[in-house]
């Protein structure tokens, strides 16, 4: 709507302390906005072409449109906001409109999740503020709890979607038919998010302890009492997506965005809106492990719920941005003013938060359907540190919607926000949220007609009432689960909800934790060289120059506020506190130091390699015994070679090879057993090529790790190019590898195959299958052989000729034996 965008540009022209005239401006553009005739009754507005949407009569956009149920969404989505910005008549207008023009039975596909958090929280939330104009006696006196009766309709109709053995529900479900049956069109799916079976209790709860019926709390507390059940016990975190019948997870990353964000905000909100101590415990049992594993401040990154210490991807999604939001409501707020400054200078970057973007703060995804949940975050900071730079922030916000997003017929979404492309798209969401934090961040307490403070926001901003904690509490079931008969820990966990005004006195408490994030988003735009912190006198650490043994570099780690921590599978973990840097001038370089090390970790993982083989080929093993190894990503490519290396192993000296080999006459034309440390991978395998070796093997120095129990290793190059290195390096760890060196010291001779996979034990003459060397040494053995064989015939006529001689002698002797007796007869004659 123009007049929207005007009022915009007022706004904007304004200064941040009228915060009044802004209020005042935004609530009447809205109400305008509202009012367009060309998108109702439709769900959505297409702001680009200045129509409504209406599911199936336009090109479907796949999963987005579940959330579009003909039920005038986007009227319905908006309800309480109107009351918010003290329009008490567009108000009632808009409750009258949809009394007399939504239906619910629609025979149509609907998301669980989309209707339930919109729509029935939509209709809630309006009853709520219906029912607080009436006790007023303002407005609404004709209000006889309709909105209420809709929503027990709408709840009943999801209920269908809960019918599965584990209580999770289905994540679509047929308005009018439920779920079984072929006309539903639904029924057959078997996964679903975790934020969708977990964001469910806010509204049902509400909706039960509005109408006295405990069969929507009941449903809603089985399916977290399920999610709760099945978290990875080791790590206490939960994946993102699950089978909604037997309870395995289908996806086992697990993080704070898409697929889980809104399970975590509903588990602290169902302790605030409910007073249930279990849900507060169970968040912060889950919010010790997010800390743990997944924070890393300023970034939140996704791990493996069961290998928690291994990085799931090296980006991070939008809808992680509300987050700090919720850490405030925790009380947790450094960790919640780094984040959400990092977020900050990525807006500032691209003009709007990417829906994706990389460690190093470049786009992965371009979107931005105008988000609210940067918004929300900024709105929480301001309220719990009141410092202005929140209100900036906000500025920034609304000055990039009416540069860039504004379009004759409203708001439009980004299509991509490194070229400013729209999408004909305006999702309820951004009146109902977007704006709705955008306002309250604005607005003073005197601008608003109720106090805030005596509601909870749901995830959809939706307003539900804290004095529902204490209806139907004694008619909700009982549920038996472990820790429910757990005694609560006071000492561990806070309690009660913050009191910021007393925490955070000082306005300018946040801005230590802001400065030293800032300078490391924007790269492109460096900031003049500050003067280096007296006592160091030399350049930053460069990522690619590190060493963690190095005693030199940990010093400098630690004045620039970096820690590093050995972890269990041998490799190391570093964590920045801009705090404990000895200057601000060393804490940038901390950050800057951080920022490489993610750059070059994201460079290392573009391409997870698939494990190696090495395998014993000699006597007696003969291709018994193989080693799963990993690979290193640069050197030789065992998966196109064929045949594989083959060579007898030797242990390189020294043992590291991390210098020239003394023992390279006896590594020529070998595989060198090497040590893992003290260098880059790469020099090893560099000092082990100029020593002639075919082939490398490194072993973990790390006592006790195995490939049974650790991740896949692969080694990485040094930051510099490695293509000079062309014999391979596979790396073993200090279980597989001792198995070799036992090998060794037994046998003082093993021959062994460095391949892709192992070869097959049957294949004989691929196992004996004889290089160059091997076949010379046979043409030199055959004729080894035809020696010996002459040297064993030419001995055997020796001795033939030695008896005949001896014969012939005893002959003689016998020949004159019978001469002389002959003699002697003769004389006596």
């Amino acid at each position: 709507s123009r007049s929207l965008s005007r009022s915009l540009a007022l706004l904007l022209s304004c200064s941040l302390s009228r915060s009044l005239s802004r209020a005042l401006s935004l609530s009447l553009s809205l109400a305008l906005s509202l009012s367009q005739d060309h998108a109702y009754p439709a769900d959505e507005l297409m702001p680009l072409t200045c129509r409504g949407r209406v599911r199936g009569l336009e090109p479907s956009r796949g999963d987005v449109d579940d959330a579009l149920g003909k039920f005038s969404l986007t009227l319905i989505d908006t309800l309480d906001t109107l009351v918010l910005l003290n329009k008490t008549a567009e108000f009632e207008e808009a409750v009258k409109r949809v009394l007399k023009d939504v239906r619910l039975d629609n025979d149509i596909v609907v998301s669980v999740f989309e209707t339930n958090i919109r729509v029935l929280g939509g209709l809630l939330g309006g009853h709520s503020m219906a029912v607080m104009l009436k006790e007023r006696g303002e407005r609404m006196l004709w209000y006889q709890d309709e909105l209420l009766h809709m929503a027990k309709d709408l709840g009943i109709r999801l209920l269908p979607a809960f019918n599965t053995s584990s209580g999770l529900p289905y994540p679509r479900v047929n308005l009018r038919h439920g779920v079984q049956g072929p006309e539903t069109r639904t029924g057959t799916e078997t996964d679903t998010c975790t934020a969708c079976a977990g964001t469910i209790i806010l509204e049902f709860a509400a909706l039960s302890r509005f109408t006295g019926d405990p069969v929507f709390e009941a449903h809603a507390r089985r399916a977290m009492d399920f999610l709760w059940e099945k978290r990875q016990r080791n790590s206490n975190l939960v994946g993102k997506t699950i089978n909604i019948h037997s309870g395995e997870w289908v996806c086992r990353d697990s993080g704070v965005g898409a697929g889980i964000d809104s399970y975590y905000e509903y588990l602290l909100k169902a302790y605030i809106l409910l007073g249930d101590d279990q849900f507060l415990q169970r968040f912060n049992i889950h919010y010790a492990s997010i800390m743990k594993y997944i924070s890393q401040p300023p970034l939140l990154l996704d791990v493996h719920i069961h290998k928690p210490l291994l990085p799931a991807r090296t980006w991070m999604d939008s809808l992680l941005a509300f987050f700090p939001g919720l850490q405030v409501l925790k009380g947790d707020i450094r960790p919640a003013i780094e984040t959400h400054e990092m977020l900050y200078q990525v807006t500032k970057k691209h003009n709007f938060l990417p829906e994706a973007f990389t460690t190093d703060f470049r786009v992965h995804w371009a979107q931005h359907p105008l988000r609210p949940e940067f918004a929300e975050s900024t709105y929480f900071l301001y309220k719990a540190t009141r410092d202005p730079y929140y209100l900036e922030a906000g500025r920034t916000v609304l000055e990039n919607l009416n540069r860039f997003a504004r379009v004759p017929c409203g708001f439009a979404a980004m299509k991509d926000v490194r070229t400013g492309s729209h999408e004909d798209r305006m999702d309820s969401f951004f009146l109902a949220e977007t704006f709705k934090y955008l306002f309250l961040l604005f607005a003073e307490e005197d601008d608003l007609p109720f106090d805030v403070e005596d509601y909870v926001f749901t995830t959809e901003a939706h307003l539900l009432p804290l004095s529902l904690s204490m209806a139907l509490r004694s008619d909700l079931p009982t549920t038996d689960n472990s820790t429910a008969t757990e005694e609560l820990d006071d000492s561990n966990f806070e309690w009660t909800c913050p009191n910021t005004r007393l925490l955070f006195p000082d306005p300018a408490y946040p801005r230590n934790f802001r400065e030293p994030i800032r300078s490391a988003v924007d790269k492109s735009c460096p900031r003049p060289a500050l003067p280096r912190e007296p006592g160091i006198g030399r350049a930053p650490l460069r990522a690619q120059d590190f060493m963690a043994n190095n005693p030199e570099h940990l010093e400098l780690l630690r004045r620039m506020g970096v820690n590093l921590i050995h972890l269990k599978d041998g490799r190391v973990q570093l964590v920045q506190h801009a705090t404990q840097a000895v200057s601000a001038v060393a804490a940038e370089d901390g950050m800057r130091f951080m920022q490489e090390m993610m750059e070059l970790s994201s460079q290392q993982q573009k391409e997870q390699l698939p494990p190696r083989a090495v395998q014993i080929i000699s006597h007696p093993f003969f291709g018994r015994v193989v080693l799963t190894a990993g690979p290193a990503q640069f050197g030789m490519d065992l998966s196109k070679s064929n045949l594989g290396v083959r060579g007898f192993v030797t242990v390189a000296e020294p043992y590291t090879g991390c210098s020239e080999l003394s023992n390279a006459e006896f590594v020529a034309g070998r595989i060198a057993l090497l040590q893992r440390g003290q260098c880059m991978f790469a020099e090893k395998a560099r000092n082990i090529q100029k020593a002639g070796a075919i082939g490398g093997i490194v072993i973990d120095d790390n006592e006790g790790s195995s490939s049974d129990t650790a991740p896949l290793f692969q080694m990485a190059g040094d930051g510099r190019s490695t293509d000079d290195v062309t014999l391979p390096l596979l790396f073993l760890f200090h279980k597989e590898g001792n198995i070799l060196l036992e090998a060794l010291k037994e046998h003082r001779e093993v021959e062994v195959l460095l391949s892709e996979k192992a070869r097959d034990r049957g294949e004989e003459t691929d196992m004996r299958r004889p290089n160059a060397t091997e076949q010379v040494l046979k043409l030199d053995l055959k004729k080894l052989v035809q020696l010996k064989v002459l040297i064993h015939l030419t001995s055997n006529w020796n001795i033939f000729f030695f008896i005949l001689l001896l014969l012939l002698l005893l002959l003689l002797l016998l020949l004159l034996l019978l001469l002389f007796n002959h003699a002697l007869v003769v004389f006596k004659i």
